[in-house]
């Protein structure tokens, strides 16, 4: 039996807060509403180890509260101009994770220096670069989904990241692997290097075949226990 929504949207603060992808109260995952009414996520003033039922919401696309209680984050416009502009997915990530935001500063290619980075190669991960200010109108969601085209995500400097998926544990996976890629690649360069990746075609096959529904559903389902048992 499919999770109901607000099931699904607590469980995805979980495993976000148990990767290490909490920013005090800032920072949501989304879910679109399987009857077409909008997109659940976390009502504004919580953290993500924090979320409960009650704190959930039902967005309108304009960002109407349609049902839960609480306020609505700002940054609504990410996940709902996403959802319209990709109806391949069905889940979305925004967070200020520390590696991600630190690699995003730099004028650097990320690198599949590990498995981690596979999913955002196409050759590089996208860089959103219009703003690094809050996604706060409608035209900077749609200019942000239109940056990141078909990709699993961007990183966005001066500002954090954000990841897509076909489900929220692909989307929370996504954000898990991002950050990362980013950490590894960060230590590396601290350690003077990287001096060897994976070529292109190593990329090519992981691609394919490594980071399938089942992988990135086996590692949310730890994140998820790993969340709960921190409660």
């Amino acid at each position: 039996m499919a999770q109901n929504p607000v099931d699904a949207v607590v469980d995805a603060h979980r495993a976000l807060h148990a990767a290490g992808q909490a920013d005090l109260i800032w920072g949501h995952a989304a879910l679109r509403d399987p009857d077409g009414r909008g997109l659940w996520t976390k009502s504004a003033g919580w953290g993500m180890e924090e979320i409960t039922p009650e704190r959930v919401v039902l967005l309108a696309d304009d960002g109407t509260v349609l049902q839960g209680g609480g306020r609505r984050h700002i940054e609504f416009h990410i996940h709902a101009a996403l959802l319209r502009a990709r109806p391949d997915i069905g889940a979305t990530v925004h967070t200020h994770a520390e590696a991600a935001t630190a690699f995003a500063a730099l004028d650097t290619p990320l690198r599949p220096l590990s498995h981690d980075a596979v999913p955002f190669l196409d050759p590089d991960v996208v860089r959103f670069t219009r703003t690094g200010d809050l996604i706060a109108t409608a035209e900077l969601g749609d200019a942000l989904a239109e940056a990141i085209g078909d990709t699993n995500g961007c990183l966005i400097p001066g500002h954090g990241m954000v990841t897509v998926g076909a489900d929220l544990p692909a989307a929370v996976m996504h954000a898990a692997l991002l950050d990362r890629a980013c950490r590894i690649q960060l230590q590396a360069t601290a350690a003077g290097g990287p001096a060897r990746w994976s070529p292109d075609g190593e990329v090519a096959d992981k691609r394919r075949g490594l980071w399938t529904s089942t992988q990135l559903g086996a590692g949310y389902g730890y994140l998820v226990r790993s969340g709960a048992a921190g409660r």
